[in-house]
Parts: C-alpha cells; sequence; structure tokens
C-alpha cells in the first residue's frame, strides 16, 4: 500500500513470488543453452561464416545477464532487501538493460545482414569484411552502453534496514525517469523490431513470389522469422508497453491520484519482467538458425530465379 498525502494506493506485492522461480529457470536453462550453443559456434565458426561474430556478442550479452540473476533471485526471497549495496543494485539493473538492449541491436544486425545477403548480394559480397562486423558490433556496444549509462545515475535503492533495489528509480525521480525509458524505448526497441520485421518480410515477401523457390528453404526461413517474431513479441513487448504504463502511473500517484488500474499494471509489469529475462534462454534458438549456408541456399534460390526472369 502506497501512502500519497493520506490517500491510499494499494499495491499487490506479486513479484515475491512469481520472479525467483522464473529467474532460476531462466539461469539454469539459459548457462545450459548459451553453453551450448556457443560450443556449438565455435565447433562451426567457419561454416557459419561472418555473421558468427555478430551471434557470439549476442551469446556474451546474454551471460553477461545471467551472472546477475542470484543476486535478484536473492533480493526477492528476502521480500525485497536488498543486501549489496548501492552500487551492485546500479550494476546489476545496467547489466540487465546492456543485455535487453544488446541483445536486440544485435538481432537487428543479423537481421540486416541476412537481407543484404539473399536479396542484395552483390552489395554484401566483399565490402562487409571482418572488420566491418567487428566495427559494428563495437558500435552496438558503445551505442547500447551509452544509452543504459543514465541508469547508473538514478537514484536506485531505498530505505535504512530494508533496502530497495529499484529497476528503474525512486518515486522522487520517477517524471524524469519516464521521458528516459520513453526516448530508449522508441531508439532501443522501436526502430530495431521495424527494421527486422522490414528485412524478414521483405525477403520473405520476395522468395515467396519465385515459384521454383525449394518449399523447404521457405520453410527455414519463415521458421527463423517465427523465432525472432517470438522473441520480440514473448519478450520485449510486453516489457517496454507494462514498464512505460506502471511508470506513468507512478507518476500519476505522485500526483495523488489513484485508479483501479494501477494495481493490474503493476502486476503485469511484474509478470512482464518474468518475460523479458526469458530471452537470454531463446536466443540460442537464433545461433542454430544462422547458417550461412541457409543464407546461400535461399541466395541461388532467389538470384537463381530472378535470372531466368
Amino acid at each position: 500500500v502506497v501512502n500519497i498525502s493520506g490517500q491510499m494506493c494499494p499495491i499487490f506485492d506479486f513479484s515475491g513470488k512469481f520472479l525467483p522461480p522464473v529467474y532460476i529457470l531462466v539461469f539454469i536453462v539459459g548457462l545450459v543453452a548459451n553453453g551450448w550453443g556457443l560450443k556449438a559456434l565455435l565447433q562451426n565458426w567457419k561454416k557459419m561464416g561472418n555473421v558468427n561474430i555478430f551471434v557470439l556478442n549476442l551469446g556474451l550479452a546474454d551471460f553477461l545477464y545471467l551472472l546477475t540473476l542470484p543476486f535478484l533471485v536473492s533480493y526477492h526471497l528476502m521480500k525485497n532487501k536488498w543486501i549489496f549495496g548501492d552500487v551492485v543494485c546500479k550494476i546489476t539493473r545496467f547489466c540487465f538493460n546492456l543485455n535487453l538492449y544488446g541483445s536486440i541491436g544485435f538481432l537487428t544486425c543479423i537481421s540486416v545482414y541476412r537481407y543484404l545477403a539473399i536479396v542484395h548480394p552483390m552489395r554484401a559480397k566483399g565490402r562487409i569484411t571482418v572488420a566491418h562486423f567487428v566495427g559494428i558490433s563495437l558500435t552496438v556496444w558503445l551505442f547500447v552502453a551509452v544509452q543504459s549509462l543514465p541508469e547508473m545515475f538514478y537514484s536506485k535503492t531505498y530505505g535504512n534496514r530494508t533496502v530497495k533495489c529499484y529497476d528503474t528509480t525512486s518515486d522522487h525521480h520517477v517524471e524524469d525517469y519516464l521521458r528516459y525509458s520513453l526516448g530508449r524505448t522508441l531508439t532501443g526497441f522501436c526502430i530495431p523490431f521495424l527494421v527486422t520485421l522490414g528485412c524478414y518480410g521483405h525477403g520473405i515477401l520476395l522468395l515467396c513470389r519465385t515459384k521454383t523457390a525449394d518449399k523447404v528453404l521457405k520453410r527455414r526461413c519463415l521458421k527463423l522469422l517465427c523465432i525472432l517474431i517470438l522473441l520480440f513479441v514473448v519478450c520485449y513487448v510486453p516489457h517496454h508497453i507494462f514498464k512505460n504504463l506502471n511508470l506513468w502511473s507512478r507518476v500519476l500517484a505522485r500526483q495523488k491520484m489513484c485508479s483501479g488500474w494501477f494495481n493490474g499494471v503493476f502486476i503485469a509489469h511484474q509478470i512482464s519482467r518474468g518475460l523479458v529475462c526469458l530471452n537470454s534462454a531463446l536466443n540460442p534458438l537464433v545461433y542454430f538458425h544462422a547458417d550461412e549456408e541457409i543464407t546461400a541456399e535461399l541466395k541461388a534460390e532467389f538470384w537463381g530465379v530472378k535470372e531466368k526472369d
């Protein structure tokens, strides 16, 4: 229950019961899946081609986040009591955002590369070298780090004995944080999501127009698109919607306005926090569908038909 100038805004604390089991499951499955995926990646390094640099960075982003989960499990099992200090709290939340937007960034890079390799092979062939892949990867990390850096300056902890570790910030700075969150949602999620959908949507549309294209190749390409849509719709979309709605409800609560939808949005936000961490366990699915041979076969199908036309 939140008391704002005598006005009570009841909030049901759902996170303590829901998040620890999810975090434990993701930690175990994520470590096994990413370890297995990275092992397969290294064993098939030459076979997969230069795109493996993006996939490797995707795996590193996942491992970075998985290492923070034991701290969060401890926090929620202790009924939201943070015992690791303000600095560790900020680093934990910073690493979460680094993983989240790093994953989105590298998934987008993989999508754009596959699109160029299939639809515009002459532009991609020989022009995109290992140095370019490394440079793009460093740029993604730099952009995501700068984008997430404000997390280190917003107040993250509150209380003397029972210290809380906010995933956003304290109520005193929530208005500013909402504006920051909306801007990051646009640049870190909405734009990459539209680029990814555009690349795969246009690629599949062109492939479907080629009557002689191999049905197996179409199915494999559609399967990868479904995996990416699953990642975005299940993990990323709910998180950004309910995180910003929850921040808005906190802004309204500070203005002494309480509404019945606050509690529903708060619970939905807690569920979305569990869903968004699933990306660290689901991303390895991308490892096994980023094979350069698939891209080469699709390119051969598409351009073989185009030459006949």
